[in-house]
């Protein structure tokens, strides 16, 4: 009986050390690329590889880059607006990617939700 409640108390210490960890690491996660980075190199221009996967057009490797970009996203602070929103707003363009990437059915569509300019320059975008 001692034994098992040895084990317990044990448990629970490595659960607690890990959850402390795991939320120590994910507040020390650094952006990988900058906002301007990844509206650059996936939005800017006539040729902008977002509208290339809009249109389903996309290769994995560039869904692959897609991901790698966005995943910076909601770890930073939006120029302007509301910071809850901007998170919402970039995780959902998170999610749509990682399902478009996955191959889900209806993730175009999500996608192409998700990548709409207006709704977050209007919100988010600075001066």
């Amino acid at each position: 009986m001692e034994i098992h409640s040895s084990l317990r108390r044990t448990a629970v210490a490595v659960l607690a050390t890990v959850c402390v960890a795991a939320c120590v690491q994910a507040a020390d996660e650094k952006p990988k690329y900058t906002i301007k980075q990844v509206m650059k190199d996936l939005h800017k221009g006539d040729d902008a590889l977002c509208k290339k996967v809009a249109k389903g057009e996309g290769s994995a490797a560039d869904l692959k880059k897609f991901v790698d970009y966005y995943s910076s996203l909601p770890l930073q602070e939006p120029p302007k607006g509301d910071a809850k929103e901007w998170k919402e707003k970039t995780t959902k363009l998170l999610a749509a990617t990682k399902a478009l990437e996955a191959g889900k059915p209806g993730a175009l569509d999500e996608f192409k939700k998700a990548i709409n300019c207006k709704a977050c320059h209007t919100a988010h975008k600075g001066e």
